[in-house]
């Protein structure tokens, strides 16, 4: 499946990781920092998805019951090293400090994210057509 990346510079707030939990299984708490490009889960489809984990609850003046609803987060997968080594496609690094074990994309940066897939693509399209010219 795809990963889940962020999108910015923060720690995680609970309710963006609680809107996020919907697209597939997450790998970080509330309260971790993240930073772009690292992986914040494992998407449900086959694409990579950016997404923001600082997204805040808009507040009103208004006071509805029933607005207020507890936000409850499954418990994030914590990968061990092992996991980590066995997750990650070609695309992807290991980061590994003596406190955590975190996933991340080689290109940190989206545009350049979008432009190594895009190399990466035409480059197997040219090797397709040496491997027809050769025979």
């Amino acid at each position: 499946n795809g990963a889940l990346i962020s999108s910015a510079d923060v720690e995680a707030v609970q309710y963006a990781l609680f809107s996020i939990q919907d697209r597939g299984v997450l790998f970080v708490s509330p309260g971790e920092k993240v930073y772009v490009g690292m992986i914040l889960g494992e998407h449900s489809r086959e694409n990579d998805l950016d997404v923001n984990p600082i997204k805040e609850k808009k507040l009103t003046n208004i006071r509805a019951a029933g607005k207020d609803e507890a936000l409850l987060l499954t418990p994030p997968r914590k990968l061990s090293l092992e996991q980590a080594i066995a997750y990650v496609e070609d695309d992807e690094l290991v980061e590994v400090t003596p406190g955590a074990v975190r996933l991340r994309k080689r290109h940190l940066d989206p545009n350049a994210r979008k432009r190594a897939d895009r190399r990466s693509e035409s480059d197997a399209a040219l090797g397709h057509k040496r491997d027809r010219l050769r025979e």
